[in-house]
């Protein structure tokens, strides 16, 4: 049974440990010299003034240990070097003073380091939440649709990035969008609002799944315009001035008119209750691939062009209707999978992997797909969503839900999996 996982982030170190986490080696270094030094000078016939090594100590453990444990360190080393029976050569006062300044210092400096971390760990608290407001993980079942689904965005420490998806309950059946917009990372991060936004919308307004992405292509091609006429600008507020006003930005910081393009392929499917079919639209996105059983085949679609060039100009989208059987999954990927290469430059065979790990359960069937992926790609620097889709009228809730990348690789540290670091 798949495990219902969600994103995470590293949990608070303890009280006495508050500076940043660091590796297990540097927390244990500064103990191994506090011993280890007075030790070699006791035994050593003769002796050798290794005082000077006892002040390298607070310095050390400002890389690994709060402002009190610095300055118990601190502390251990002073009362080292006026111990005379260890034969430290006692310093003299210019030492002892030079010595102190280092840990007092130290002790500054670990209180600095706190402080900050407290301020970052703020900030991504926060940056964490709007983004999760943006593309909150996937529900394990909406209606009568059983959904898992795994996101890993390419730029790490964010967690959305160009890819989206999106799956509501409306008036008209199930309706999911899963798709990809121009560029990566946090620049993307306004292009997949306005999209979500409008999907969110349509879902309830449009009766069809071809009106349905015209919204979404009419949300881009006005945002496009906006950006292109100056309308959506962005500005930094002049930093130690929070209350400033933010108006037309400096010279500058204008917008490049060449901003102004926004493109996004789209796959969106509408499962209709009691129909036993699923509708599918494709605006420029990878085909959706139908499990059933052992066998695995692409979805033939008609695809209409990418969102934000404006339908006015092309023909309108086509729907596809798809008679599924029970037990049919359907798998939806974005071009991070597609695209993925091995060594020798050919693409993941996603339909073949599909049919060769097919699982009943949604949810170990991501997780197997993801693990194959980055034991197949060289390297994986584009964001990546993969979600599956299993009709379930009359089942029960399933313990499945959305798992990401952090987590799968976390589960399976090391070997080659961490090859999908970017």
């Amino acid at each position: 049974m798949a495990r219902n996982a969600v994103w995470s982030r590293r949990g608070d170190e303890p009280r006495w440990l508050s500076g940043a986490p660091a590796p297990t080696w540097l927390r244990w270094l500064p103990v191994v010299l506090l011993v280890f030094i007075p030790l070699l000078q006791l035994l050593v016939d003769r002796p050798v003034d290794l005082g000077f090594l006892l002040g390298a100590i607070p310095p050390l453990a400002t890389l690994a240990y709060g402002p009190f444990g610095t300055a118990v360190f601190s502390a251990a080393v002073l009362v080292l070097l006026n111990i005379s029976t260890i034969n430290l050569d006692r310093p003299g006062r210019g030492d002892v003073i030079a010595v102190t300044f280092v840990a007092v210092l130290s002790v500054a400096i670990s209180w600095m380091r706190r402080r900050r971390a407290v301020q970052i760990t703020t900030i991504r608290t926060v940056a964490e939440a709007a983004q999760l407001a943006v593309l909150p993980p996937l529900p394990p079942r909406v209606d009568v649709v059983r959904c898992a689904g795994l996101y890993r965005p390419a730029q790490r420490g964010t967690l959305v990035g160009g890819d989206f998806f999106d799956v509501r309950r409306g008036p008209y059946g199930v309706r999911a969008l899963v798709g990809d917009v121009q560029g990566h990372g946090i620049a993307a991060v306004g292009t997949v609002t306005s999209i979500l936004g409008a999907f969110r919308e349509a879902v309830l307004d449009e009766e069809d799944l071809a009106d349905v992405a015209a919204r979404l292509d009419r949300r881009l091609v006005v945002d496009a315009a906006d950006a292109a006429a100056g309308a959506i600008t962005v500005a930094r507020v002049p930093e130690g001035d929070p209350d400033s006003v933010v108006g037309e930005p400096p010279v500058g910081q204008r917008s490049d008119p060449t901003s102004g393009e926004l493109f996004a392929t789209a796959l969106l499917l509408e499962f209709r209750p009691g129909s036993g079919e699923v509708g599918v639209v494709s605006c420029g996105h990878p085909a959706p691939v139908l499990l059933r059983g052992a066998t695995a085949h692409e979805i033939e679609v008609q695809p209409a062009p990418p969102l934000g060039l404006g339908f006015a100009g092309f023909d309108r989208p086509v729907e596809r209707d798809v008679r599924l059987q029970p037990g049919d999954r359907v798998l939806a990927v974005t071009d991070g999978v597609t695209e993925a290469r091995n060594d020798a430059e050919v693409f993941y065979p996603l339909v073949d992997r599909a049919a060769q790990l097919a699982a009943e359960d949604p949810g170990e069937l991501i997780a197997a797909i993801w693990r194959d992926l980055v034991g197949y790609a060289r390297t994986i620097d584009d964001d990546v969503a993969l979600l599956v889709f299993a009709p379930d009228p009359e089942g029960e809730e399933p313990d499945t839900g959305t798992v990401t990348g952090e987590v799968l690789e976390s589960r399976e540290s090391g070997g080659k999996e961490n090859r999908g670091e970017s």
